[in-house]
């Protein structure tokens, strides 16, 4: 049965009849991986990218034996620079773009390359745009000037097949590097999207959208080929999509009729967690919320376009707060923080229902951290999705020992921390006397000092997957964490240097891989 194009939206069959047991997902093999963004390779440019230091690290893979690579979120970032907090749900981050790769193909002369920063100990956003984006638009510039047939035609497929989303974010960054400002304050006819206010924007501004599809095109073209290249080396890509997206972004711009908004098209209901333990007043993230009525009335279409995407980015995807898609905080918009809402029921297995009918298989991996109610685990459990599980919350109370390998099952992943935690090293130098004593009474002292006491229990545990992050592997400390959640600036900055991956640590790993039988 085709697809029905209704609007601006795909809609796909559901097939509502087909029951939620016959569900399959692709299951993990025993395996373990690393967790590191890209934006912390030691690239050129002064962020990491997808050049010449993402496919030495892919090596490096490789020979310890690693048979996963989990990313964030790929998107293009806001002024954060969380990869949680992007302008698009499909676009690629034009920051990722490897100058150098771009250079090879004749894109932009190599010496026009001269003057790019080097790699340092921590990404300076700023500098990184300032000295990357000219020479990207650029390269970009060449290529609609001078690129021969094979690749125009290669940039007419990339075109077709991602119009559907291409054309209108391309539309809302030209739009909102002119205004300056979130795209509820444009003029009226643009914020309305009054069809006569886009053309006419079409066409003044085509000279800059053909610049910015190209960029698209070139990030699109540099992960393709090296996702081609981990498949070589039998490393799977682990993606990450966030459960909710940005209010100022193409997404909420091109479809406000899917979100919670007022008539003045600012959020009317957001997103955020109660008060609890770490936080009195809960935390407001300030995400629109979806209307899920007025979605499923479409069988979800703009989800399943959501994932397909994400399917076409990676091998297995993690489901950032799966607890969400059975219940979420409801926040009024005009609350400052998350103190006042209520618990509203989310789509539960139907949305699964209607991505496994239009996408076949599910390689999802559940992010259920947080207080996990009967619902939740019922509907993972139904779903045969592998959850999660923290090392550093596995102590404290026996209320945490869920997360202690003496509990784990073999569906679920096990990471020593994550992005949001702070480095295994730093756990340890500011745990508490009674943390230490649990620790080291459960996992004794290493020669290799304490995060590989956790990534040694983590490797030899019965859970099918265990993720590392690089910085834990390295022994860092809380100077090398990747995020503070509670602080919305500062962040994401970390790079390692090729000095700190010395052969015996690589060979340490590849032998702790090989015992465990994670090959």
């Amino acid at each position: 049965m085709a697809g029905v194009l209704v609007g601006r939206l795909i809609f796909l069959p559901s097939f509502l009849a087909s029951v939620l047991q016959l569900l399959t997902v692709m299951k993990l093999t025993r395996s373990s991986g690393i967790l590191l963004h890209p934006t912390s390779l030691p690239s050129r440019g002064g962020i990491g990218d997808l050049g010449p230091a993402a496919y030495r690290f892919v090596n490096f893979l490789a020979e310890a034996r690693q048979k996963i690579w989990q990313v964030l979120p790929l998107g293009p970032v806001d002024s954060h620079q969380s990869p949680y907090s992007a302008s698009s749900a499909f676009a690629g981050n034009p920051m990722l773009i490897s100058l150098e790769r771009l250079a090879e193909q004749h894109w932009i002369e190599a010496r026009r390359l001269d003057h790019l920063p080097a790699a340092s100990e921590d990404v300076a956003f700023n500098d990184a745009a300032v000295a990357k984006i000219p020479l990207l638009r650029e390269a970009a510039g060449n290529f609609l000037q001078y690129a021969p047939e094979y690749l125009r035609h290669s940039f007419e497929e990339f075109r077709k097949a991602h119009g559907w989303w291409l054309e209108d974010f391309v539309l809302f960054e030209a739009l909102h590097q002119r205004y300056n400002q979130a795209w509820t304050q444009w003029p009226h006819g643009l914020a309305r999207r009054d069809e006569k206010a886009l053309n006419d924007a079409r066409n003044e501004l085509e000279p800059d959208l053909a610049i910015r599809r190209v960029i698209q095109f070139a990030f699109f073209e540099q992960w393709k080929s090296l996702r081609a290249y981990c498949a070589e080396k039998k490393v799977s890509i682990l993606g990450d999509v966030a459960i909710f997206v940005n209010h100022d972004s193409a997404d909420v711009w091109t479809h406000p009729e899917l979100f919670h908004l007022k008539d003045d098209l600012s959020p009317d209901l957001v997103s955020g967690v109660p008060p609890d333990l770490f936080s009195d007043k809960g935390q407001r993230w300030g995400n629109p919320l979806y209307r899920w009525d007025v979605i499923k009335a479409t069988g979800y279409a703009w989800w399943i376009q959501r994932i397909r995407g994400a399917l076409q980015m990676c091998d297995y995807i993690r489901l950032d707060h799966f607890i969400g898609f059975t219940r979420y905080w409801e926040i009024p918009a005009e609350f400052p923080d998350a103190t006042r809402g209520r618990w509203v029921p989310g789509p539960g297995e139907d949305l699964f229902t209607a991505l496994h009918d239009a996408l076949g298989d599910l390689p999802f991996i559940a992010e259920d951290l947080g207080v996990l109610t009967p619902e939740v685990i019922a509907l993972r459990e139904k779903l045969g999705l592998p959850g999660m599980r923290i090392l550093q919350f596995g102590f404290g109370s026996k209320e945490n020992h869920c997360n202690l390998p003496y509990r784990y099952e073999k569906n679920c992943v096990v990471y020593t921390g994550t992005h949001d935690n702070d480095t295994t090293l730093g756990w340890w130098n500011a745990a508490s006397p009674a943390d230490r004593h649990e620790a080291l009474a459960l996992f004794g002292k290493q020669p290799e000092g304490f995060p590989w006491a956790l990534i040694r229990a983590a490797a030899g545990s019965v859970a099918d997957l265990c993720v590392f992050p690089l910085q834990d592997v390295l022994g860092l400390d809380g100077s090398a964490r990747m995020n503070f959640p509670s602080h919305p600036d500062g962040n994401w900055r970390w790079q390692f240097k090729w000095e700190m991956l010395p052969h015996e640590l690589v060979k340490r790993l590849a032998d702790l891989t090989y015992f465990t039988e994670r090959v």
